[in-house]
């Protein structure tokens, strides 16, 4: 089968409706989009066949779909489970080829390609000889020359090659190639009066830090994938009682599967998991507070029941803190039943409610933005509009989430200025009742599935992190570890350890050699500082006009309005797309290692952006 894809062929991507994966398909389309091809995802319909295609009507309406875009390159993605990927994708290409749809057949098909884990990708390298797969890590210009695309037609902007970037780079292979972290001590937090209780909590733990200069305080995301959901709930106990033995861990997030965040209590009635560990009742949550303990316990929200989820997570796990998505996890994203509206209101009386137990609470919502290719204004912009509503709504203690890397072919420069001006525009909001507090972490797509390049990669966004507020060594507050082997396989205990042995030792060397003067000194670099003001200045601006126009901002239907008018434009969003034309109709590229909104090819200033917006929403308002 020819691989060989022009500018005059169509290219098709895919993914199943319950792969809440969706970065990668977004990626890739903005990246082909930007060398000049015709991309179509599939939609939501499509999707749902995909995940059955033998079905003699998923099977004709995935057909029809390649016919009628006339499709010469088809991708499908598939992150989750090994096996279901490749059982899914060989009844998938089986319909190809009896329908005779590959080139080698008489059909239109040239190429096609699978993304997935890399065991995964292995397997059906080995079933498929022609079938082109990716493991995650590939650079753009490796991505075209596999594709069979000349890669004279990549844009520029697309490979960071900054000193900073290399000075990183250098760090993190140091660290590695030294080994010294492996025999890195965990942090001793044991000292204040309610440690491991029942009156334990994130504030007091971060305060015992603070107070006797220690590390970050340390969370992980952890969860073994067992298809059947009893098992999986068994052996994360068992991995809770090891994780709180070894000491290292602080904050303990579980990985629930969709099916514990969409249907939590209900009979699931052999659905699909999707991923995660099963939890289905609040018993399982309290059996697995108590392994956990002396470690704090977080978990995952819902899609629905928002208010009366977290009053499950308080009275079950005493959670560490309670995290929140505002616009996502809903019918925008694929995640949830609720349309975009009952899930603000949802969201915002769940806020209410975590105001009034004085839990922290965390807004997870920038990093959506910016996985369905939203601007980096935007970026900062839906982090402040998310901080102020949760001020307004009486939280007194809330913590910043950044996510670097995202997305993952950011330049360190941008990521560095645009995390800078996040946290410039958030902590503006403190006063005596309303306290901001910052996480980091790595981009959920941006370790490599190579298991040494990703401890380098985890050694050098440590630094990264550190650069944030580099003079403030009681910043960051807490550090998301990712584990290393994210890119290929589920952390067990023994990695999340280790991963997290590779973070305060890289932390600390970083410390150390910024203290001799080793490295330079990042507050002075003007690209970070120009860069970091211009994010600033425009982020302002959008603020200000939504504030000036949008009736009661800090409302479900202000954030509703927000969205609808298309303030934070998301030109990637694979669902509700019909509904939601202004939010997807601005142009957005990754470009000189930052994602701006373009106009007629040019940078368009959040000035001018803005007085188009009030002339189509606003034109009428004085009638």
């Amino acid at each position: 089968m020819s691989n060989t894809i022009t500018l005059a062929d169509t290219i098709g991507l895919a993914k199943t409706d319950f792969d809440a994966h969706t970065l990668g398909v977004a990626t890739i389309k903005e990246f082909l989009t930007e060398c000049g091809f015709k991309v179509v995802v599939a939609n939501p319909e499509v999707s749902k066949a995909i995940t059955n295609p033998q079905n003699i009507y998923n099977s004709s309406l995935i057909g029809e779909w390649i016919i009628e875009n006339n499709i010469q390159g088809f991708g499908f993605s598939y992150r989750l489970n090994v096996d279901d990927a490749v059982l899914i994708f060989q009844k998938l290409m089986y319909q190809l080829e009896s329908k005779k749809m590959l080139v080698k057949d008489g059909g239109k098909l040239k190429s096609i390609w699978f993304a997935g884990l890399p065991e995964a990708c292995n397997k059906i390298k080995y079933l498929y000889k022609d079938v082109i797969v990716f493991y995650g890590d590939e650079s753009f210009t490796d991505s075209l020359k596999m594709l069979g695309i000349d890669p004279s037609y990549a844009p520029k902007g697309f490979k960071d090659d900054s000193t900073y970037k290399n000075t990183l780079d250098g760090f993190g292979k140091e660290v590695i190639d030294k080994g010294d972290y492996i025999s890195t001590l965990p942090v001793d937090r044991s000292g204040y009066k309610n440690f491991g209780t029942a009156n334990d909590g994130l504030i007091d733990r971060i305060r015992y830090g603070r107070e006797n200069n220690l590390p970050p305080v340390i969370r992980a995301h952890a969860g073994p994938y067992i298809e059947n959901r009893h098992e999986s709930v068994k052996q994360f106990i068992e991995w809770s009682r090891l994780l709180a033995h070894s000491g290292y861990l602080d904050v303990l997030s579980i990985g629930t599967s969709q099916l514990t965040q969409s249907k939590f209590g209900e009979d699931w009635d052999n659905l699909p998991n999707g991923g995660g560990i099963g939890v289905n009742s609040p018993e399982e949550y309290e059996r697995i507070y108590e392994a956990a303990k002396p470690m704090l316990v977080r978990t995952y929200s819902g899609t629905k029941n928002l208010r009366k989820q977290a009053e499950i997570h308080e009275k079950s796990l005493n959670i560490a803190w309670h995290a929140l998505s505002l616009w996502w996890f809903s019918k925008i994203d694929g995640r949830g039943e609720l349309n975009l509206l009952e899930n603000l209101t949802e969201h915002f009386k769940a806020i209410k409610y975590i105001a009034k137990t004085g839990k922290p609470y965390e807004a997870n919502v920038a990093h959506h933005f910016a996985f369905r290719s939203s601007d980096d204004i935007s970026y900062v912009v839906s982090a402040f509009l998310a901080a102020k509503a949760a001020k307004k709504l009486g939280i007194k203690h809330f913590i910043l989430q950044i996510m670097l890397n995202d997305p993952k072919h950011t330049s360190a420069i941008n990521d560095l200025a645009k995390a800078r001006a996040t946290l410039n525009m958030v902590k503006a909001l403190e006063d005596s009742d309303f306290k901001v507090f910052l996480q980091t972490r790595v981009g959920l797509s941006y370790l490599s599935h190579n298991i040494d390049k990703a401890k380098k990669q985890l050694a050098s966004i440590t630094a990264l992190m550190d650069d944030i507020e580099p003079f403030n060594n009681q910043s960051p507050d807490i550090i998301h570890v990712v584990s290393y082997s994210e890119g290929n396989d589920l952390a067990t205990p023994e990695i999340i350890d280790e991963s997290i042995k590779i973070t305060l030792h890289s932390l600390n060397k970083y410390r150390e050699y910024r203290k001799k003067g080793w490295i330079d000194n990042i507050n002075e670099n003007q690209d970070v500082n120009k860069r970091m003001l211009h994010l600033i200045s425009e982020a302002k601006i959008v603020i200000n006009t939504i504030e000036t126009n949008i009736k009661d901002t800090y409302t479900p239907q202000g954030f509703y309005d927000i969205f609808k008018m298309g303030f934070l434009p998301v030109s990637q969003l694979m669902y509700c797309r019909e509904e939601f034309p202004e939010a997807i109709k601005w142009n957005t590229k990754l470009r000189n290692g930052g994602v701006d909104i373009y106009f007629d090819d040019k940078i368009i200033s959040a000035k001018d952006r803005m007085n188009l917006l009030i002339r189509k929403n606003f034109r009428n308002d004085k009638n």
